[in-house]
């Protein structure tokens, strides 16, 4: 007697051979085509860049726990650029841990030559971030915060400006912000059609 597999009713036999073969795809399985497959990401090609460290504390019945959190902005200077926030008990693991969440939330960054297609000014919480295109030659006109984000993205040539609070997890927000609205000429005549 054939015994069944009693999650799925499935004969024993079948769910083996299944295991056994890899290009055998089941109906759950993660190797089905997805319409929105993320892209396969090559972590060597990303370079990593502290922002901002800091020592914090929470104030427990037994007294103060330490630990710090790490702003941290990854990028492949080709376009691809994400930041994430990390915390643990010593700054290496924050690092760490910030570097691979940023690894986790990428945006395109459209480069128009090498600067940005258009102006864009955005805003989060107290601060406003304007980007502009500057001519090649220019450099990255901008504040650590601004051009950390900006040369991990691969921008040579932009000029920014940061109105109102300088918080580096603020500047960086609205900047992302600003880039996931930018639009190349292209992407622009394609919504037109």
């Amino acid at each position: 007697m054939e015994t069944e597999n009693k999650v799925n009713n499935i004969p024993e036999q079948e769910t083996a051979a299944a295991l056994a073969d890899p290009a055998v795809v089941g109906p759950y399985s993660s190797d089905q085509g997805f319409e929105n497959e993320p892209e396969l990401v090559d972590e060597a090609a990303f370079e990593k860049t502290v922002v901002e460290i800091k020592r914090v504390t929470k104030v427990v019945k037994g007294g103060k726990k330490l630990s710090f959190t790490a702003l941290v902005v990854v990028g492949n200077k080709r376009g691809q650029v994400g930041y994430a926030l990390g915390k643990a008990k010593d700054v290496p693991s924050a690092i760490d841990k910030a570097g691979r969440r940023a690894m986790k939330a990428l945006v395109k960054v459209p480069i128009v030559g090498t600067s940005i297609p258009h102006m864009v000014q955005e805003r989060f919480g107290a601060t406003r971030v304007m980007l502009k295109p500057a001519r090649p030659g220019t450099g990255v006109i901008a504040g650590t915060t601004l051009r950390a984000l900006l040369d991990a993205a691969g921008i040579a040539d932009v000029l920014t400006k940061i109105i109102g609070s300088s918080n580096p997890h603020n500047v960086i927000q609205a900047a992302i912000a600003g880039i996931r609205k930018m639009r190349t000429r292209e992407e622009i005549a394609a919504l037109r059609q």
